[in-house]
């Protein structure tokens, strides 16, 4: 008598996906809670981290914001109405809930003006100026990666390869606001083409968005080949070229999307960077954003903006993150269902 072993129902990959883990619920919506949690920790350690840094610097920084001249008296009252002569966890606490309960980030010291009407005014002009440059470094930055990688595979064209490389190479080193520098003598100063400084039409945004993107654009663009080059060695590509597939087809059907999820993860990266990275363009274009904003409180030693707008690029880096993250799993829908596997 042949005895038969129970075997466990086997289930499809589709009613995994519908299923998520354990049969319930959705793998995206666990995704995305697992993703916003990561980035809820990640903001709390920063809030917290710029609460002690700030308390860490030693002195009086009412002090140091009203300068040695200003009446006692006026350090004192500034004091009492920021709570800074609270116990260190009454203020941490305070700090905590008016953060994340009521999303107030503070005052300035010396003003006294809030940093929230500050990020309300500030904030616009950066994000255009930063997402501006983003889509210049998209739409210059893969076309480029991919048509060096055409030109180039298999080992054709060694020049155009060695100086490709060498070119990015240099342009990828160079800091942004020497490039910002540099523009602005050259473009602004000597041959007043653009305008020197400030925020006012289409012109005002030539300099400053190509400060962030020649570096970006070199340093994504060099990924984009390495992505397109390996794609172009694949078997289906292979297999398209012998059916006689038109090569539009074979790069920009085919090839152009494969390379993307590689491309883009750096590319949010670089988004990131370029964020903090116009700090310093900014200053050095007088841009009206946060950047300026940021570097002048740093000046003038006025830490509650300071610790506010940190906390403010902290978010929007996180966000950043959150964003390319989503966009991958949608490109490479492996991600979803390996995390919640």
């Amino acid at each position: 008598m042949t005895s038969v072993v129970p075997t466990r129902p086997k289930t499809s990959v589709v009613a995994t996906l519908r299923g998520g883990r354990h049969g319930g619920g959705s793998p995206w919506l666990a995704f995305l809670a697992r993703r916003i949690g990561r980035m809820f920790v990640a903001l709390f350690v920063i809030v917290t981290a710029a609460f002690l840094v700030l308390r860490a610097a030693g002195g009086d920084p009412v002090r140091a914001a009203l300068g040695p001249t200003a009446d006692a008296s006026v350090v004192e009252a500034r004091r009492e109405q920021l709570g800074l002569n609270e116990p260190l966890i009454v203020q941490f606490w305070n700090y905590l809930t008016g953060i994340f309960l009521r999303g107030d980030l503070g005052v300035s010291l010396i003003t006294g003006r809030s940093v929230n009407e500050l990020v309300e005014n500030r904030l616009p002009p950066t994000i255009q100026l930063a997402g501006v440059a983003f889509l210049v470094i998209l739409f210059v930055a893969i076309p480029l990666g991919l048509l060096i990688a055409i030109l180039t595979q298999g080992g054709k064209r060694r020049d155009v390869e060695v100086g490709f490389t060498g070119v990015t190479g240099f342009l990828a080193a160079v800091p942004e606001y020497l490039i910002g520098v540099v523009l602005l003598i050259t473009f602004a100063i000597t041959w007043r083409v653009f305008p020197v400084a400030g925020m006012d039409g289409p012109q005002s945004f030539v300099l400053p968005v190509l400060a962030l993107s020649i570096g970006a654009s070199a340093a994504l663009a060099r990924i984009a080949r390495i992505e397109a080059l390996n794609v172009l060695g694949d078997d289906y590509i292979r297999t398209g070229r012998s059916k006689r597939l038109p090569s539009w087809m074979i790069y920009f059907r085919h090839a152009l999307p494969n390379m993307l999820t590689a491309t883009l993860t750096l590319g949010g990266a670089l988004l990131a960077t370029m964020i903090t990275a116009s700090v310093l363009v900014e200053q050095v274009f007088n841009w009206p954003g946060l950047g300026s904003a940021f570097v002048q409180a740093i000046v003038t030693k006025d830490y509650g903006i300071v610790q506010g707008l940190a906390i403010v690029y902290a978010v929007i880096i996180l966000i950043v993150n959150l964003l390319v993250d989503v966009v991958l799993a949608l490109l490479d829908r492996r991600t979803t269902l390996l995390e919640t596997a």
